[in-house]
Parts: structure tokens; C-alpha cells; sequence
């Protein structure tokens, strides 16, 4: 083999400027003896030309150490300086903002929207079950000087009732704080890794802006229905009259409300097509009762029912559900059968059929037992029609016959 002149061993040495008199000693033990036993004697010494291909390979190699500092492009200089002095390796210290930096923020981001979240729902929490527990619901707090209905007297609550509306609000709330905790959270993950946001921001913009226009319904029937349930409007066993049905509610919903009317269909109702609302199981009730006593004496009559509407206000199992003593307010009206005497009574929203139902049996009855009755059923009894009398020309041919 052919040795290695001193010219072109020199140009090794300068195109490589791997093994330069001038390099520290750390850099040097990284080369193997060989190479330091050419850098030792130098090329006069004519060594022979398979040292040159080791020297080759170390060249290159030497090409991929970094150097003694860091990449300029670095974005963090001291974290690089601590990758290059740990490991010497440049791509690591140069991309060490990236792997290391980068993802511990994104995982403390995502650390600090569970925790918020979990604030959040335990708050959330806490407040249903005081609002299920209190006699007033702190959340209709506010709606006191308001809404003028048994969400404003703390005795009217039925407790299974409170306790399900504000499930429902407070399941609308936590999932309210989900959406907005981690949406915040991927708007963050989304700029450490520098995505622009402007468009993202306007796309999401402009396609709420569509589905605002194709789920519009939808949104007015969830909107209506978590007032509905702020105000208190109705609750589950309520008597009410939605327009579209009357009858018992059976579940409430953000979005639809069941009714079971007195045949026994069940009404699904959207929230948003509910316009009026009345209920009938909301603080008291008033009973009216309008009895027909013909001609009979008004104020015999009155006297009948006021006393047959005074023993119910004694009577132990009707006295609970009686609010007010029954009262019979006097003659209502007058018709062609006589007059129309009318008794009220005010009970309480669950006891309002129990006690119309009795009331209506105990005055007909003392109608009855006094007789007026019977004169109201004379009263119907009119004579018969009479003969048409005859007219004059016919009169006249019937006598000439």
C-alpha cells in the first residue's frame, strides 16, 4: 500500500480541523488511540495509508458532535447550555425547549383545567345539595321579590321536587363550566405550540354563527326550559295547563316536558312552544262550588249550605288540607231555573280535588235532606203546551157546517 505524503495529510488535517494542536484534552479522549497517535507524531512521520481511512470515518464523525456552544436558535440558552454540557449532543440541545419545556406546560395546563373543573363541580355541588336541603333554594334567592309563587315561601316546597330542579340546574352548570374550562385549555395547548388563533377563533365564529341559525329551535327550547326550572314555573306531580295539554307533569326536561292528561295520554311539549303556563299545585288553591236551589228561599238555602260547609273544617281528615273556613259567598247568579248560590273554600294545591269532591257531596246532600231540592226539581215542571185557538175564518166555516 502507498504511504500518505505530508501535503495531503495536512489537508486532512485542515479540512477536517478535527485533530488541531489547539483542541482540549476532553475533546481528544473521545478520539480513539490511533488517531491521538497520529496527532502525536504528526504526518512527517509518513504513516502508511490505511490510518488514513480510520481518519476519514473520525473526520465525519467528528463533523456530527456539536460544537463548543450551542446552537444560536436555541430558545432558551441555558436550558440548552445544560442539555449540550450533560449529553453533548446538539439536535438534543437544540430542540430541548421543544421536547422537554414544551411538554410540561401543555401537561400543567392540562393539571390546572382538571383541578379548576374539579373546584368548580365541587362548588356546584355543594350548592345543590344546600339548595335541596334549605328552605329556600339559594339559587331562587334572587327571584324572591320576582316571582310571586311557592318558589317564595319556603313551607310550599315539596322536598323530592327541590331536590330534582336543582339536580337539573346544577347538571346544566357543571356541563356550562366543563365546555368552558377545557375549551380555555385547548386555546392555551393550541398557542404553545404557536397555532395561530385568529383563524381558528374566526371559523369557530362563523360556524356558531351557523348553527345558531340551524339549531335555533333547539336553543330556544333549552333556554326556555332552564328558566322554566330557575323560576320554578312547574315541577314534577304539578297539576298544570300548558295550552297544548292540561294535566299531571310527569318529567321535566331542558327540552321537553311530559304531561299525562285525565285519559291517560302523555303529552310531550317542547319548552320553546310553551307560551302560557297555569298551575294548579303551586302555594293554595280555591275551590268553587256553584249549586243551583231553583226558587227556593235564598237565605234558607244559604243557611243549608253554609252550615254543611262548616262541618268540614272540623272534620280531622279534610281540617290539614283546609287552609281558610269554607265560605258561601251568596247568590251568583240568576237564570231561568232560579238562583245560583256560590261556596268557596281555600286549601292547600294537593288537597284542592279531595276537598271540592267532599264538598260537592256534603251540600248536596243538605240540600236534600231540606228539601230544596225537590222544590228546585218542581220548579222544572211546566204545564202543558195549550191549544192554539182557532182563527176567526175557520171558526166561522166550522159553525156554518
Amino acid at each position: 500500500m502507498t504511504g500518505f505524503a505530508p501535503g495531503r495529510t495536512g489537508a486532512w488535517f485542515r479540512v477536517s480541523g478535527f485533530v488541531a494542536a489547539g483542541q482540549p484534552d476532553d475533546r481528544r479522549n473521545h478520539v480513539p488511540g490511533v488517531t491521538r497517535r497520529w496527532v502525536g507524531h504528526g504526518p512527517a512521520d509518513g504513516l502508511r495509508y490505511e490510518f488514513t481511512v480510520t481518519a476519514s470515518a473520525l473526520t465525519v464523525l467528528a463533523a456530527a458532535l456539536p460544537d463548543d456552544k450551542p446552537s444560536p436558535e436555541c430558545l432558551n440558552e441555558a436550558l440548552c447550555n445544560a442539555v449540550w454540557r450533560a449529553t453533548h449532543w446538539s439536535w438534543l440541545a437544540e430542540g430541548s425547549y421543544w421536547i422537554l419545556v414544551k411538554p410540561l406546560r401543555v401537561i400543567l395546563i392540562v393539571l390546572l383545567a382538571v383541578v379548576a373543573r374539579w373546584a368548580v363541580h365541587r362548588t356546584i355541588s355543594r350548592l345543590v345539595r344546600t339548595t335541596s336541603d334549605a328552605g329556600v333554594p339559594a339559587m331562587l334567592r334572587p327571584l324572591r321579590e320576582r316571582v310571586p309563587t311557592a318558589a317564595t315561601e319556603p313551607g310550599e316546597f315539596v322536598p323530592e321536587r327541590r331536590r330534582q330542579r336543582a339536580e337539573a340546574i346544577g347538571s346544566v352548570l357543571r356541563s356550562l363550566t366543563t365546555a368552558f374550562v377545557f375549551g380555555i385549555a385547548l386555546l392555551m395547548i393550541l398557542r404553545e405550540f404557536s397555532f395561530d388563533l385568529a383563524p381558528l377563533l374566526a371559523s369557530a365564529g362563523i360556524a356558531g354563527v351557523a348553527l345558531g341559525f340551524g339549531a335555533q329551535s333547539l336553543v330556544k327550547d333549552l333556554l326556555a326550559g332552564l328558566f322554566m326550572l330557575i323560576e320554578d314555573q312547574y315541577g314534577v306531580g304539578d297539576t298544570v295547563d300548558l295550552g297544548e295539554a292540561t294535566g299531571v307533569v310527569e318529567s321535566v326536561g331542558l327540552r321537553v316536558t311530559t304531561v299525562r292528561d285525565g285519559r291517560g295520554v302523555l303529552w310531550y311539549i317542547r319548552n320553546g312552544e310553551i307560551i302560557r303556563v297555569g298551575n294548579k299545585s303551586q302555594g293554595w288553591a280555591l275551590v268553587v262550588v256553584d249549586l243551583p236551589i231553583g226558587f227556593a228561599g235564598t237565605e234558607e238555602a244559604t243557611a243549608v249550605l253554609r252550615t254543611a260547609a262548616a262541618s268540614m273544617a272540623v272534620d280531622p281528615e279534610l281540617a290539614p288540607e283546609i287552609v281558610e273556613p269554607p265560605e258561601v259567598l251568596g247568590v251568583e247568579q240568576m237564570t231561568v231555573e232560579g238562583a245560583v248560590i256560590r261556596t268557596v273554600v281555600k286549601t292547600t294545591a294537593d288537597g284542592q280535588f279531595a276537598v271540592g269532591r267532599e264538598l260537592r257531596r256534603r251540600l248536596a246532600e243538605a240540600l236534600e235532606n231540606s228539601g230544596i231540592t225537590a222544590q228546585i226539581a218542581a220548579a222544572r215542571l211546566f204545564p202543558g203546551t195549550p191549544a192554539r185557538p182557532a182563527a176567526d175564518g175557520e171558526t166561522g166555516r166550522s159553525g156554518a157546517t
